[in-house]
């Protein structure tokens, strides 16, 4: 979706206050330092063009608000450097919500007269998914969307209590991280905006999440209005979609909406409201993935207890369990197959000549001849040594943030009740995002041969691979080995041994299903070539 072109964008045939024609793929702006690769929108209430750029000098990709206009307008003039000074304080505010301001651009101060701008603020880029292209597809699920909105929402509630205004009320400034999580890409809040427009916005993101249409002003062509009652009121999502819930129906519109006493003014109050419902669908999801078990609600999910690690660990021994009794069953009637064997010859002694049943010796085999059994050997196992102890462990990434971080240090810790898990995804990989792993680097490099993981989820497909840094691009790495994880342990063998210091263990398919995809590795073994 990175490569969105202007008129997907929605501002192919727009022309502000001065020709912009010359906003094109490949211009340099900011004195011959960015390099305009693809625009992702224009907020035409500002004249504020959306546009992916290449830092030149530090060779990184960078989100560029725009402020297009004439230098000789006063007016124009004195609206710019209003958003600006915003940009600039928010320069200062950090938080996971908004990506960070880099640099803000002015006239006389990084861009010329000639240039047809006013000012450009520069951000770090957010990898993702355009937020337009994302509901133009369809909806997004009532539970995703509450999740979605409460971090954006916990965003503006830290800015407000600096006493920041964010200007996050145009859906085009929003990306969503491949964490899924929304985070405003673009920042530079209008002039006039405030602290009220953030919470409005905030309302109309749950709407547009909900329905696919914008319920504000100054909305992207793009994305269809949404629809108004004959006395001029919004239309609540639940009457658009019936699988809306009730109460997140109404705090979209009561956000939204000025008028009345039920109307919500503060990030605060939405917060609760979120919580309720993120609270309330966790308790759905588990009745329902435990059959309908009022107990269960006190519980909790694997995401959250130990209580259903340990259902985990009761299948485990049970699975365990009838896999004795089988084994055990297979002894007892070979046992008893070669007794009555025995018996048959030792009648056939008796009686007559001996017939020889049984294969010849091995020595009295033909030269090159297999022996007359009718399998095959099976192939030597390889030899390993003792595990090699990893020097650090971090969570692998490439897309974004990585998933539980601060939990990577219990996938080699070789304690089977500590375990390092993936946030839980309503969409298997890759529709979310590529996949997600653990990198470990080793003091000194290894002869790696196999990998063994322990307490790992079931239906998990992971790749081990191979690296020459910490944090490398995925296409840098080289897949040496890959399998599918099952209950208990799983040895994954490498094609033929790798030397290396860096390894990923990437994970391509997530376990679990319906909307609840989740992996979990209690341990990891790296066993080098003996």
């Amino acid at each position: 979706m990175d490569t969105r072109r202007s008129e997907q964008a929605g501002g192919a045939n727009h022309v502000g206050k001065t020709q912009v024609g010359s906003l094109a793929p490949g211009r340099v702006v900011g004195d011959g330092r960015y390099r305009l690769l693809a625009q992702f929108g224009v907020d035409e209430r500002g004249d504020a063009h959306l546009w992916r750029a290449r830092d030149g000098q530090l060779k990184r990709d960078v989100a560029l608000t725009l402020l297009v206009g004439d230098p000789a307008d006063p007016e124009a003039a004195r609206l710019a450097r209003r958003t600006l000074e915003r940009a600039t304080h928010a320069s200062k505010f950090g938080h996971g919500g908004v990506a960070r301001v880099l640099d803000v651009l002015a006239l006389g101060s990084g861009i010329t007269s000639s240039e047809g701008l006013l000012g450009v603020v520069v951000a770090e880029w957010t990898k993702g998914s355009d937020l337009v292209d994302l509901v133009a597809q369809r909806p997004v699920a009532p539970g995703a969307a509450a999740r979605m909105v409460q971090a954006l929402a916990e965003a503006v509630e830290q800015a407000h209590q600096n006493g920041l205004v964010l200007g996050l009320d145009h859906p085009q400034r929003l990306r969503l991280t491949p964490n899924g999580a929304l985070k405003l890409a673009f920042p530079g809040p209008l002039p006039e905006a405030t602290l009220r427009d953030d919470v409005k916005a905030l309302g109309a993101v749950l709407y547009l999440l909900l329905t696919g249409r914008w319920a504000l002003p100054g909305g992207p062509p793009a994305i269809p209005a949404a629809p108004l009652t004959p006395q001029g009121r919004i239309v609540p999502p639940r009457q658009l979609i019936p699988t809306v819930p009730a109460d997140l129906s109404s705090l979209a519109v009561r956000t939204i909406e000025d008028g009345g006493n039920g109307g919500i003014r503060t990030s605060a109050a939405i917060l609760r409201v979120l919580e309720q419902v993120a609270e309330e669908e966790e308790r759905t999801q588990l009745i329902k993935a435990v059959g309908g078990d009022p107990a269960a609600e006190t519980e909790g999910t694997v995401w959250t207890t130990k209580k259903p690690v340990k259902d985990v660990a009761r299948r485990r021994k049970l699975a365990l369990g009838v896999t004795v009794l089988v084994v055990a069953t297979v002894v007892i009637l070979a046992w008893g197959g070669l007794m009555l064997i025995n018996v048959f010859q030792g009648d056939s002694k008796a009686s007559g000549p001996t017939i020889n049943v049984a294969a010849p010796p091995a020595s009295s085999q033909p030269a090159g001849q297999p022996p007359a059994s009718s399998q095959p050997a099976p192939p030597p196992s390889p030899t390993v040594g003792p595990a090699a102890t990893p020097q650090a462990v971090a969570v692998y990434n490439p897309d974004g943030k990585g998933d539980n971080t601060a939990r990577a240090k219990y996938a080699t810790d070789g304690k089977p009740e500590t375990v390092w898990r993936t946030e839980k995804y309503k969409q298997q990989f890759p529709v979310i995002k590529s996949g997600v792993g653990l990198v470990v680097t080793f003091k000194d490099p290894i002869n790696l041969s196999q990998v063994k993981v322990s307490g790992g989820t079931a239906g998990t497909k992971v790749e081990i691979r191979s690296a020459t840094e910490k944090n490398p691009d995925l296409a840098d790495t080289k897949v040496v080995g890959n399998g599918d994880l099952q209950d208990g342990d799983t040895t994954i063998p490498l094609a033929q041994p790798t030397q290396g210091e860096y390894f990923i263990v990437w994970i391509t398919q997530l376990g679990g299903e319906d909307g609840q995809f989740l992996t979990q590795i209690a341990d990891l073994s790296f066993l080098p070539a003996g």
